[in-house]
């Protein structure tokens, strides 16, 4: 029986430097952002598992007898095999849920993803006790920041802690701990395994992300964290313009068939963009200097061009540019472009009334604006009371 009230919380991501030529085997830099997903555990009624999802509308109880009657369905051949999402499997899991075939609704997908950690982690390392679990986000969906990682992260961390896997951390008196190195690579492989059900065919990247925190290099399937990164202040902007991710990946590719001679030194030159930026984030901690900051934001201007000459810009990126240049800001869109999301950098010496002037005005564009942090710390394991005060009154509202 677990016995303890805890929260889990993993951050989202954007992808600073790499967007698109990623695809094509350049380096791209992804580093967390500090707006997080929390995860409340208690103890729960004996034998019903619940989940209680309140952004995206779900509410589920489960009879544990009943859960564990599917468990054979979703468990590897062997108790040491690992499963990995099958399509038989799922269509177990949707029956079961009462779930139509196809749907693809946040709500949908995330009660799949849930049955199926759970179901999948209790069959190798033994029953999931009753709890309840809320989990409550900052990260907004659909906004390519890596809100369904986080989500998975939370759920790997959090079941197999009450599973007996991975230890509980955090000692008495204690506000926050984290796993170890071997605990996290756990942590993170099944976290894939719920990303995969969300999202079928991920890169990984959005999981390392969320587990680890920091700054990731990725390449060709290659992922490696970056030692001692900065944290970094910034504007994330949501222009709230909806995109199709495919269409402008399959544009970009178009584009380089057409005119090869004339998009590849593009490409070329995102890659030295994102090694360059490397560079400079691994020497900033240990020869912090105030030259770092102009460097990062003209790689910034140039990197946002450059994206421009991709073809995955749009006019309420360029508004975005132009609003944050009108207060000495640089800024680049972040993702798959189209509309999507933005990030200004904000260097130490940026005065609080510059960054809320900039703020009201991009507000005053119709889009959304958080002040936040890149660099954050991965998977946390948090005494809830040491929780700030709006995370506490959004559990407490859910």
């Amino acid at each position: 029986m677990w016995a303890r009230e805890l929260a889990v919380s993993a951050p989202g991501k954007v992808i600073l430097h790499g967007e698109h030529a990623v695809v094509l085997g350049k380096v791209a830099l992804a580093v967390a952002l500090d707006l997080r997903t929390f995860l409340r555990l208690r103890p729960g009624a004996e034998g019903r598992l619940s989940v209680s999802l309140p952004g995206v509308g779900v509410r589920r109880s489960w009879d544990t007898p009943g859960l564990w009657a599917l468990r054979g369905r979703i468990a590897g051949k062997g108790r040491g095999e690992e499963p990995l999402p099958r399509g038989e499997q799922l269509d177990a899991l949707r029956e079961f849920a009462g779930i139509a075939a196809g749907a693809s609704a946040p709500e949908s997908l995330a009660t799949l993803a849930f049955l199926y950690m759970c179901l999948a982690i209790s069959a190798k390392y033994g029953d999931v006790p009753s709890v309840d679990i809320l989990v409550w986000s900052e990260l907004p969906t659909g906004a390519g920041l890596g809100s369904s990682a986080a989500y998975a992260v939370c759920l790997a961390a959090a079941l197999l802690m009450v599973c007996g896997a991975i230890s509980c951390p955090l000692q008495e008196g204690e506000s926050t701990a984290r796993w170890t190195e071997e605990e996290l690579t756990l942590i993170n492989s099944w976290a894939f395994r719920g990303e995969q059900v969300i999202h079928g065919n991920p890169s990984g990247v959005d999981n390392a992300v969320g587990t680890w925190g920091g700054a990731l290099r990725y390449q060709a399937g290659k992922i490696t964290p970056l030692k001692r990164v900065p944290t970094l202040r910034i504007l994330l902007t949501n222009t709230k313009v909806p995109r199709s991710t495919k269409l402008l990946v399959a544009g970009v590719k178009e584009k380089i068939l057409k005119f090869p001679a004339i998009m590849n030194p593009v490409l070329d030159s995102i890659d030295a963009i994102s090694q360059e930026c490397q560079s400079v984030l691994e020497a900033m901690p240990a020869n912090p200097s105030p030259e770092h900051y102009p460097v990062l934001e003209e790689l910034f201007d140039i990197n946002q061009h450059h994206l421009n000459v991709l073809g995955v810009g749009h006019p309420s990126l360029d508004r975005l540019c132009q609003v944050t240049a009108s207060h000495s800001l640089h800024s680049k869109l972040t993702g798959a472009g189209g509309g999507g999301c933005g990030i200004t950098l904000l260097p130490p010496d940026t005065s609080p009334l510059a960054v809320e002037a900039a703020k009201q005005d991009l507000c005053a564009c119709g889009f959304e604006c958080w002040e936040t942090k890149i660099g954050a710390p991965g998977v946390t394991l948090h005494c809830c009371s040491s929780l700030s005060a709006q995370v506490l009154h959004a559990l407490a509202q859910s």
